[in-house]
């Protein structure tokens, strides 16, 4: 919860109701607040933290980037968190930066458990610093894509609705999905990726078993098996040259979901591998902010980038 002072600040500098379908104002740069290690669930694990940053100036209330760290589920943390660091603050985002319980502690559900936790307490809190409640957007890259796709897909799974403010929806406006595994049984068997089916492997540290031992865990920890017509918009990046994740775990996710009818725009970078500068240059930020932009406030979803729905 903020202060007494910096709430009045929030307060002063919202002297402006947004409309309802305007995109917000561009922030002017410059320092913003920031909230670091607030508690989403109270008296919880130190890794069921997220920090919370806000434009310094522009009205609120803002819409909310939620960021999901990558890692393997097993490493990583919020204080590397990718939007905040292309700029997203200085385009008028609220950008929540969450941190989840790994595999070290311990494993799936656990991870989704709390990401869906981290938004719920996001909306319970949205007056408090002026957020906007129906315009969350959730991005995470690798695993943190992974828990991106599965929170935008798993809407009414309750299983992985635990905690506090069950009365609080889950839901997102659009799911952002940097090269984030979907299908655990075709990437551990996609020649090259092989060694992801080890005993030892992350995918299997998340499920607590080999991978190919628990097909039906291996399903239920699948965004695929969720889908369907009322998922919000999805844009997937993935590099043609990832030797971590298979390309085609995003492929079968943008199949998948075209199939259903939801509106995906998928692109392929040549030549990149997993993650690095090609993930974070001004041609993707663009991409990024125009599908953001046009999900949330209306019209078809468009990029920079060469939409490819097949």
């Amino acid at each position: 919860m903020p202060s007494a002072a910096l709430l009045a600040l929030l307060i002063s500098s919202q002297t402006t109701a947004q409309e309802d379908k305007t995109p917000p104002d561009e922030a002017a740069p410059g320092e913003e607040l920031r909230f670091i290690d607030i508690e989403y669930v109270e008296n919880g694990h130190p890794q069921q933290k997220l920090d919370l940053y806000l434009p310094h100036s522009g009205n609120g209330p803002w819409p909310v980037i939620v960021w999901i760290h990558g890692g393997g589920w097993f490493m990583g943390s919020k204080d590397n968190c990718l939007p905040l660091e292309m700029g997203f603050l200085d385009e008028g985002f609220a950008i929540a930066s969450i941190d989840y319980q790994l595999t070290g502690v311990a494993p799936f559900p656990a991870q989704i458990q709390d990401v869906k936790a981290a938004v719920r307490w996001l909306r319970k809190a949205a007056a408090d610093y002026s957020l906007d409640p129906d315009r969350f957007i959730a991005w995470g890259d690798s695993a943190g894509g992974h828990l991106a796709a599965l929170l935008g897909t798993s809407a009414g799974e309750k299983s992985f609705s635990v905690g506090a403010n069950l009365d609080q929806s889950e839901s997102v406006a659009a799911v952002c999905d940097f090269y984030g595994p979907t299908e655990f049984i075709s990437f551990v068997q996609t020649p090259g990726y092989e060694s992801h089916a080890a005993p030892n492997s992350p995918e299997s540290r998340l499920m607590g078993a080999p991978v190919l031992d628990r097909p039906d865990l291996a399903n239920k920890l699948s965004p695929l098996t969720y889908i369907d017509p009322s998922d919000p918009p999805f844009l997937i990046i993935h590099g043609s040259k990832d030797t971590v994740v298979p390309v085609n775990q995003s492929e079968q996710l943008a199949s998948q979901l075209n199939r259903a009818g939801v509106p995906v725009l998928f692109e392929i970078l040549e030549e990149a591998k997993h993650g690095g500068p090609a993930f974070s240059s001004d041609v993707i930020k663009q991409s990024v902010l125009g599908f953001i932009n046009t999900s949330l406030y209306g019209g078809p979803p468009h990029s920079n980038l060469e939409a490819d729905n097949q």
